[in-house]
């Protein structure tokens, strides 16, 4: 099993109605801005504690389960809007540094979050650091009645019940899963990172702990000027860090491609690019010293 150098306690805060689960490293120092790191699609908090382990100094980080992820509650819906996430977070920074802004850390759907929030409340961020935040295809306005159509599709099929997530007999079948998804995971963390990952139920079954109603369709198209409006305005410096191994074209097959990706990077006024060696999306599970050593120097 994998041995954690620094531990970690669990909060709970009311936000917006639901009790959200924070995993909080360290403790505040004065003069030092909070680490806020916030995780991907179907991912956990605790996903970053190879990371936190990684760091030669102490911090004091606070990393939230989204809701309807890990042990934040779900809200009562069917179906997940993705400004959620930017209130989510912008009452997270209100109950932990409601008057100095945070450095800010996001992976994959948590990094196209903290991008759309550093527009928003550019005043809010002092740096941040964008794990392979891809953000969405560009779009065309002739694609609304089809994809509202497949959402509507698809939340009848989540209410049948086949939108259901896998279960597992034995937490080593979670282990397993995750090594499956990212070969680069080594057995010691996908023992420790399944046990975060999935829960045991009264059955004996271990289930993931992810709403199902993640797996839905977004209603909405997206629409790239808005982006790159929300680019613009931020005014942080940004280190866009990418994996060696591109996902990106992989997922989308030419819809999106990395060129793409690093043109629209240019509407942001401070950025800065960095590449990770021998690691793919998961790049905080496969190098964690590697990202580690990139975001505190970035950080300093």
């Amino acid at each position: 099993m994998y041995q954690v150098k620094r531990l970690s306690r669990s909060e709970f805060v009311p936000i917006r109605n639901l009790r959200y689960h924070v995993r909080v490293w360290g403790q505040p120092v004065a003069g030092t801005p909070p680490l806020v790191m916030v995780h991907g699609w179907m991912d956990v908090a605790a996903s970053y504690q190879f990371v936190v382990d990684a760091f030669e100094a102490d911090r004091w980080v606070i990393a939230p389960d989204w809701r309807g992820y890990g042990l934040t509650e779900s809200p009562q819906a069917d179906n997940y809007w993705f400004p959620d996430y930017l209130a989510d977070l912008d009452f997270l920074l209100d109950h932990y540094s409601p008057d100095a802004p945070v450095d800010l850390v996001g992976h994959s759907m948590g990094g196209n979050v903290a991008m759309m929030y550093a527009g928003t409340r550019p005043g809010r961020i002092r740096r941040l650091v964008n794990l392979e935040g891809f953000g969405m295809p560009q779009t065309r306005p002739a694609q609304a009645p089809g994809r509202y159509a497949k959402w509507m599709d698809e939340l009848k099929a989540l209410h049948r019940g086949e939108l259901a997530l896998k279960g597992y007999d034995d937490v080593s079948g979670v282990a397993r899963r995750l090594m499956k998804t990212n070969p680069r995971l080594t057995q010691d963390k996908a023992d420790w990172l399944a046990s975060h990952w999935a829960r045991r139920d009264d059955d004996g079954r271990w289930n993931i702990m992810g709403d199902p109603a993640h797996k839905i369709t977004n209603a909405q198209l997206s629409r790239v000027e808005e982006a790159l409006a929300l680019y613009q305005a931020i005014t942080a410096p940004v280190l866009a860090v990418e994996a060696d191994h591109n996902s990106l074209e992989q997922w989308w097959q030419g819809r999106f491609t990395l060129a793409e990706y690093h043109e629209r990077l240019k509407s942001v006024p401070q950025v800065t690019r960095a590449v990770i060696t021998d690691a793919a999306h998961m790049l905080h599970h496969d190098q964690p010293h590697q990202l580690a050593a990139l975001i505190e120097r970035f950080l300093l």
